[in-house]
């Protein structure tokens, strides 16, 4: 099991806090309405006795089933991961492949997606270097990094947008700033409609680089625009560290052409206070 960690927001008091979590999981969603999560879990290293994914599994599938999300972008998910997550989650689907070989080697960025309220229009996978189109290591980072998109259409209203989930590389300096520009090229290219974009993921980035400032001259950083108070813990990045001050933020959802009704840093965590990855999963109500 989980618990709800309110403890963790100081700056609020404790009946607005309360309030605030009702508003977000009562979040009704109506055409116009959609939540969507961020969620770097954390690949499956079998040599992780301590916080294995056998351990994280089941709390993580409980964590998404209390907040109901309609989209999940996560990071690191390997390809039994992915399918473990796409079958937990019974009226979902997903889009994306492994960045190893374009098909189901190594870490996804998969979007999982409510299917009974949506579906996927096109979708595709592309590398995060300067060969976009193929299994590539880009500039001077550490492996192979890609970026997964899909269009997306209500099916009830019609409506269209576009949800990106990607995952910088946490070595190259080089490689974060040119994968930036890579992706606010692609979506530009590939958005030549002008409707409205979800970008998320692990950036491995702090707010201040040049990288994130880069991604905020063309969109907007939900935290920054949310109408009700953000919630949570300034940072998402916990190291599976239980006494880690949370003040490093890495994990980001960008948006253009939403509003954005309410932004969090989720700090649920197992019975035993073991968080369930060594990152937050962020979640944000959007609505057009």
């Amino acid at each position: 099991m989980f618990k709800l960690r309110k403890n963790k927001i100081p700056h609020l008091n404790k009946n607005i806090a309360i309030l605030l979590l009702l508003s977000i999981l009562s979040f009704n969603l109506t055409g116009q309405d959609l939540k969507l999560m961020s969620y770097n879990i954390k690949y499956d290293n079998k040599r992780d006795t301590v916080n294995n994914w056998i351990d994280r599994k089941e709390s993580l599938i409980r964590l998404i089933r209390h907040y109901e999300p309609s989209f999940i972008g996560t990071q690191e998910a390997l390809h039994h991961q992915v399918k473990y997550i796409d079958s937990c989650l019974v009226d979902f689907a997903f889009i994306g492949v492994g960045r190893d070989d374009g098909r189901q080697a190594g870490e996804y960025t998969a979007i999982h997606y409510d299917s009974t309220l949506y579906k996927v229009l096109d979708s595709n996978t592309f590398w995060l270097s300067e060969s976009p189109e193929k299994v590539s290591v880009g500039w001077d980072a550490a492996m192979e990094r890609i970026c997964t998109y899909g269009l997306f259409e209500n099916l009830k209203t019609k409506e269209q947008f576009y949800v990106f989930n990607t995952h910088f590389d946490h070595i190259g300096e080089k490689a974060r700033e040119q994968s930036a520009n890579l992706i606010l090229q692609r979506i530009k290219k590939i958005n030549n409609q002008n409707i409205a974009v979800v970008l998320m993921g692990d950036f491995n980035l702090r707010p201040e680089e040049k990288p994130i400032q880069q991604i905020r001259s063309k969109m907007k950083d939900g935290k920054d625009i949310t109408e009700r108070p953000f919630y949570g813990p300034e940072g998402t990045f916990n190291g599976f560290d239980q006494n880690m001050a949370l003040d490093h933020r890495i994990d980001y959802i960008f948006i253009t052409k939403f509003k954005v009704k309410f932004y969090v840093h989720i700090d649920d965590r197992m019975d035993n206070n073991k968080h369930i990855s060594d990152h937050l999963p962020v979640l944000i109500g959007v609505e057009k």
